[in-house]
């Protein structure tokens, strides 16, 4: 008995999507787990050579978060490198916590940008003012509210660059809370993760994270900065690599030694503006990278209605019913043993059933946010803090 045709397109469908799904997770989304495999057999080559390093951070109102934090960067194992903290119109203890700091570490600078300061982006400019003054060509960058998890964070980092290297992509993660909330913040991390270094480490590289990247001064100078993207508020990170990132001059650094720990959103709200406020700079991203993190999603999407309607369609059918519930538990096997080797890399919680559900909600909200979202949000201002 021949089937009705609307299975073999469905079929088809599922096929396809299974093959463009299978793509994904073999090759961009191993590539961490790839690289650092490659590391600890000592198959990179890495720079011996350890340049003066100035680390750049931008602050506004983060008093309490640079007294716990800023120690653990100013005691870092490394020769030659200085600190500067940029003071973006503070009104806390701020200036005053860096002041004391400076009795301790002379390798520690402030400068400030005058409260009644008017711009579209803060932290470009914040971003700006501290490359200006920093003395050395190796820039690298995290947030006021991060800390770097080893001693060597530096040094891990500054490794990579060689003669080509212009941009170092590392990993900023999140510190791990208990609840819906800090679970959501941890996978949708790791995931984004998992595509922009895999990305980049094909050759496609198209976006970095401020909590934890470097690139050189001269570089900074030479692309003129962020004049090409002043109109917009975000994406003092991420536009950079996106519109100047190659596959010569753009290196990651997936190691746990590298990391840095950021305070993650304890509320849907915060972390729903946090997620708007990325995804405002996706319109000026280059139509190649749209095209590359558009497949995914879409393809994922794909997967999910035709297994669905298979099921639906198929419940008297147990040949029909097989293959879609067994594409289903394939994908979701060859998920959970990927994302959980690369969750183990950073010491992160381990994702089960939880997979499926963020898996699913998580690109209903991107396009919600890319669609709908930006009717409300047109007016907003979201400022990088």
């Amino acid at each position: 008995m021949s089937l009705p045709i609307l299975y073999y397109i469905l079929l088809a469908i599922l096929g396809l999507s299974l093959i463009i799904q299978f793509g994904f997770y073999f090759i961009p989304y191993t590539a961490i787990l790839r690289r650092t495999r490659k590391i600890k057999k000592g198959n990179v080559a890495h720079s011996v050579e350890q340049p003066p390093v100035s680390v750049i951070i931008c602050a506004k109102n983060e008093g309490h978060n640079l007294k716990r934090f800023l120690p653990l960067i100013l005691e870092q194992n490394y020769n030659d490198y200085e600190v500067i903290v940029v003071n973006d119109g503070s009104w806390d203890d701020t200036e005053n916590i860096i002041k004391d700091f400076q009795e301790d570490y002379n390798n520690l600078y402030i400068t400030t940008i005058p409260q009644e300061t008017r711009i579209i982006s803060h932290k470009k400019l914040a971003i700006t003012v501290g490359v200006k003054a920093a003395k050395n060509e190796i820039l690298l960058f995290t947030d006021a509210d991060c800390r770097p998890l080893t001693p060597d964070w530096i040094s891990s980092m500054v490794r990579n660059f060689d003669s080509q290297t212009e941009f170092v992509l590392g990993h900023g993660n999140y510190y791990d809370e208990p609840g819906f909330i800090g679970k959501l913040v941890s996978y949708d991390t790791l995931t984004i993760a998992m595509q922009y270094m895999g990305f980049a480490l094909l050759g496609h590289p198209y976006m970095g994270v401020g909590r934890n990247m470097a690139y050189r001064k001269s570089t900074f100078f030479r692309l003129k900065g962020f004049a090409g993207f002043l109109h917009v508020a975000s994406g003092d990170d991420d536009l950079l690599i996106n519109a100047f990132g190659k596959k010569h001059n753009t290196r990651i650094e997936p190691s746990l030694e590298a990391e840095t720990l950021s305070l993650p959103k304890t509320t849907f709200r915060d972390w729903y503006y946090q997620k708007v406020r990325h995804l405002s700079t996706v319109d000026v991203y280059k139509s190649g990278s749209k095209l590359w993190i558009g497949i995914e999603p879409f393809s994922r999407g794909l997967f999910y209605l035709s297994v669905l309607l298979l099921i639906i369609l198929g419940y008297n059918n147990p040949l029909i019913l097989a293959i879609g519930i067994g594409a289903f538990l394939i994908r979701y096997f060859i998920q959970y043993i990927i994302i959980n080797l690369t969750a183990k890399v950073y010491n992160n919680r381990k994702f089960g059933l939880s997979i499926i559900l963020f898996d699913i909600l998580l690109p209903l909200i991107t396009l919600y946010l890319l669609t709908i979202g930006k009717i409300f949000h047109r007016k907003s201002k979201f400022f990088w803090k």
